[in-house]
This record gives C-alpha cells, sequence and structure tokens, in this order.
C-alpha cells in the first residue's frame, strides 16, 4: 500500500472516492438511513472536490481509503469496506498527524471510529448533539492529546 497526495481531482477520481465513501458508510454508519446517504451524497462529493488536503491510500493504482485534511482538522477519513482492518486508516491517520493534524470529529454513533481516534491518541473534547447539517446524527469533538500518539513519539516532535 502507497499513499498519494492528491492536487488534481478529474471527475472519474471523485466518482471512485464517492463510491468508496458509500461503501465505508454502508459499513459502519448503520445509523443512517438510504434517504441519509442520498442527501449527503452530494456533500461529500463537494467536500472530497474542496478540502485543502486529499490523501489517498492506494493499493496497486486503486484508491482504497481516503482522507480529507482543512489545517490541524482531520474532515473525512473513509476506508472500502473490503478494505477495512488492513491498516489503510491507521496509514492515513499517521501522515495526517506527522502534517499536524489535531482535532477531528466523529459521529457518536459510530463506535468503531471513535475506538480507533482513541487509540491514536485523541481524547473527546466536546459534543454537539446534531451534525454539521443540523441533523440528529450527535458528534464528538475529540483533539490529540499531546504525547498520547503512539505514532509521534520521538521527543523531537512538537504536537
Amino acid at each position: 500500500m502507497t499513499l498519494k497526495d492528491v492536487e488534481n481531482r478529474p471527475e472519474i477520481l471523485l466518482n471512485h472516492l464517492l463510491s468508496l465513501w458509500e461503501s465505508s458508510v454502508r459499513a459502519t454508519h448503520h445509523f443512517l438511513s438510504e434517504k441519509d446517504i442520498e442527501l449527503l451524497r452530494p456533500m461529500v462529493l463537494e467536500a472530497v472536490k474542496n478540502v485543502p488536503v486529499l490523501l489517498l491510500a492506494m493499493e496497486q493504482e486503486t484508491p482504497v481509503a481516503f482522507l480529507g485534511m482543512d489545517g490541524d482538522s482531520v474532515e473525512m477519513l473513509f476506508v472500502h469496506a473490503a478494505f477495512r482492518g488492513k491498516g489503510a486508516g491507521g496509514a492515513l491517520l499517521r501522515e495526517a498527524l506527522k502534517r499536524g493534524a489535531k482535532h477531528v470529529d466523529v459521529n457518536e454513533q459510530n463506535p468503531q471510529a471513535l475506538s480507533f481516534y482513541l487509540h491514536m491518541g485523541f481524547a473527546v473534547s466536546g459534543r454537539d448533539e446534531t451534525d454539521g447539517l443540523g441533523l440528529p446524527f450527535p458528534l464528538l469533538h475529540l483533539h490529540l492529546v499531546e504525547g498520547t500518539s503512539p505514532f509521534l513519539q520521538s521527543p523531537d516532535k512538537n504536537i
């Protein structure tokens, strides 16, 4: 598996990433209805198009996971269902941490994602009753706890 920084985002790539997102969401976001997924699809496409930093985890020439960052915030991290548990999400998040990621929001109803981020050195710092669209999906705000990420333990790192 290799990681790739993406600046040019042609339509074929965006459509592939949207399918990847849907595969990930169907495997992890059991609280979303079909109607919710349909509502979110065009918003996700816009977010992937416009996120300042887009990283892909590639298996051969195929993206199997992606992470979007804006400043020190991880805005999105999705792994294709067939590649869950194989290291793609961890590899992407480690790269984001090296680039200064310190914040991420996670759906409270997605305990696997919460567990993943807690394992990676994040802690819950706040909660909203609704998501960014005002939908009834509570969000947990997480921040990286200095010195707790197992991937940034070298003494010369300032987090």
